[in-house]
């Protein structure tokens, strides 16, 4: 069973582009908008209340990825100015998706760089094998 979670739940995380994050062309490597995303989930979540290591101490699970679509709209280059959001789309008993995007910060119009829909799932932090999302913890995601 899943549940559609409200509007109004994007969370928002500030990113400089960095050389470490260009290529030899001097845009953002496609990769690192993944890294991107990630940063901003594990943020999203210390927001929540939700620390993932002491999570994977007292509860014995983690969240891993397990299904990333991607589209790329623009570059970002050297020193941009970004932001990047995470809104869970659907939060269910071993899973949930989040709709993620980066943006271009500019004084006009913030331009969408690229987006994603991403699935993370609830796995046995010893086995991976997949497992319940803790009640108390789908709770707080919902």
């Amino acid at each position: 069973m899943t549940s559609s979670v409200p509007a109004g739940r994007t969370f928002s995380w500030p990113v400089r582009v960095y050389w470490e994050d260009t290529d030899a062309g001097g845009i953002v490597f496609y990769a690192n908008y993944l890294k991107f995303f990630e940063r901003a989930r594990t943020e999203w979540l210390r927001s929540l209340g939700i620390e993932q290591r002491a999570l994977r101490d007292r509860t014995g699970g983690m969240f891993v990825v397990s299904d990333t679509s991607i589209r790329y709209h623009r570059p970002a280059r050297l020193d941009d100015e970004l932001f990047v959001t995470a809104m869970p789309l659907e939060v269910g008993r071993v899973s949930m998706t989040i709709r993620q995007q980066a943006f271009l910060k500019t004084q006009a119009e913030n331009t969408l760089l690229c987006e994603a829909t991403i699935r993370i799932g609830w796995v046995d932090a010893s086995s991976y094998k997949l497992a319940r999302i803790p009640p108390n913890l789908l709770e707080i995601l919902k």
